[in-house]
């Protein structure tokens, strides 16, 4: 209804009146119902990449970025670069805090190991 509204070249004051209204409106559900506050910046990026149908190699070289670095970022290796997060802002017209968030990276040197346990072992090493 709201764009079918804006569409008009020349409003009269009921009209404008609807237009404000609805806006409101949608602001307060969207602003209510966001779940994008919640979400790690990389869950964020996957559901918009879903949403949009993209792929991994489209939002490469929409970011200017290779491949694997994409790769890395999307499986938690690499983290979000300033250029990266205001490209990710402009394609999918969201502000630039919802991927400037804190969120977890694998660390590349314990990746094969799945029992954290195994991180705080002391292996005892022959003297020389």
């Amino acid at each position: 209804m709201l764009e079918e509204l804006a569409v008009i070249k020349t409003k009269n004051k009921e009209q404008k009146d609807a237009i404000e209204l609805l806006t409101l409106l949608i602001e307060k559900w969207d602003e209510d119902h966001n779940t994008f506050q919640d979400a790690d910046p990389i869950e964020l990026l996957r559901y918009l990449m879903e949403v949009n149908m993209l792929k991994s190699t489209d939002m490469a070289t929409l970011l200017g970025i290779s491949k694997s670095l994409f790769s890395d970022i999307l499986n938690y290796r690499r983290g979000l670069s300033k250029d990266v997060i205001r490209k990710l802002s402009e394609r999918f017209k969201v502000s630039q805090e919802l991927f400037n968030r804190e969120y977890k990276l694998k660390s590349p040197v314990n990746v094969h190991l799945k029992d954290a346990s195994v991180m705080n072992t002391r292996k005892s090493l022959p003297a020389a």
